[in-house]
């Protein structure tokens, strides 16, 4: 790869970086010490601007192809996708007028190992052994974070 290649790169991961934290704290401030009410209201706004960002970013910008769903079950799959999703960002931003941002995040951090543990149980296949090693330290991480966080 490029040198100029490389820096897009590091400059678009940065860029993801430093605007999940920037939604992170947003909302918590929106949340917690602005006192809005409304966190089911916030994501509506957050899923309605990324649907537009979305649209316009495959549509004018091109940066994608637009893609048609074939059929009734792969739109049931989407469908039960997003309303997941939408479930789990309605969570995260109620959480969000209850918790800290450091413990919300550690929380977050064991998102892995049980998307390790779930897939297993649901599909029966295990993940190779180095996959289970390298999520013992954050499991062990979010537990001694956890024991020293005074809402815990």
């Amino acid at each position: 790869m490029k040198t100029s290649g490389k820096l897009f790169t590091i400059g678009l991961i940065t860029f993801w970086y430093s605007s999940n934290i920037g939604v992170l704290l947003l909302n918590k401030y929106l949340l917690s010490n602005y006192g809005f009410k409304y966190p089911i209201f916030l994501t509506m706004c957050h899923m309605t601007a990324c649907s537009l960002l979305s649209y316009i970013a495959i549509t004018w910008l091109k940066i994608v192809p637009m893609q048609t769903i074939r059929s009734r079950v792969q739109f049931a799959k989407i469908a039960a996708l997003s309303a997941i999703f939408c479930t789990s960002v309605v969570s995260g931003n109620v959480s969000l007028r209850y918790l800290p941002v450091s413990f919300n995040q550690a929380v977050g951090a064991t998102t892995p190992f049980f998307t390790a543990v779930f897939a297993y149980l649901m599909t029966f296949k295990r993940e190779g052994w180095l996959t289970y090693i390298t999520l013992i330290p954050v499991v062990t991480g979010v537990i001694i974070a956890s024991g020293g966080e005074p809402s815990f």
